[in-house]
């Protein structure tokens, strides 16, 4: 019979011991999915880029949070990122160039807060953008003209 009893509470004591083991390691994993850049915020109604269309109708700006896809990053510094936007991409600077992503953040999801914007890009400033990406001398002298583009003002970043 005290065997009995010896093995019920070996058992007991490893049943408890094994369930509390399990919870700290999901505690970890939880804790190390979000990694911010520049200001930390409140993930909250956070909208995809494909809505700033309609979120600046006219406006000249509005302050967002954004989330979506990572498409680019700058390959020299990190010092931009670009999104889908419709058939055009969503270019995203970060404010004062306090801050720079990860040159690997491109096919990550982001959550952005800051400020969009609809302007004309120079011809100079696309050409540097693409040089930046790595694009051939053939397709940055193939820039000739300025654009209109959809731009964000990143004050803060998470990427998971």
């Amino acid at each position: 019979m005290k065997k009995f009893y010896l093995a019920l509470i070996l058992c007991l004591f490893g049943f408890l011991f094994g369930c509390q083991e399990e919870k700290k390691e999901s505690t970890k994993q939880v804790a190390t999915a979000t990694v911010y850049f520049g200001d930390e915020f409140e993930i909250k109604e956070a909208q995809s880029p494909e809505q700033l269309v309609q979120l600046l109708e006219g406006k000249d700006s509005v302050e967002v949070q954004l989330s979506g896809e990572i498409l680019e990053v700058c390959q020299k510094k990190g010092c931009w990122m670009t999104l889908p936007l419709g058939e055009e991409n969503l270019l995203v600077r970060f404010k004062d160039y306090g801050f720079f992503v990860p040159k690997d953040a491109a096919g990550k999801q982001t959550n952005m807060k800051g400020i969009a914007r609809k302007q004309v890009i120079d011809v100079a400033t696309l050409q540097h953008y693409a040089e930046d990406a790595g694009k051939s001398a053939e397709e940055i002298a193939a820039i000739t003209e300025d654009q209109v583009k959809y731009t964000f003002e990143a004050s803060g970043v998470t990427i998971q």
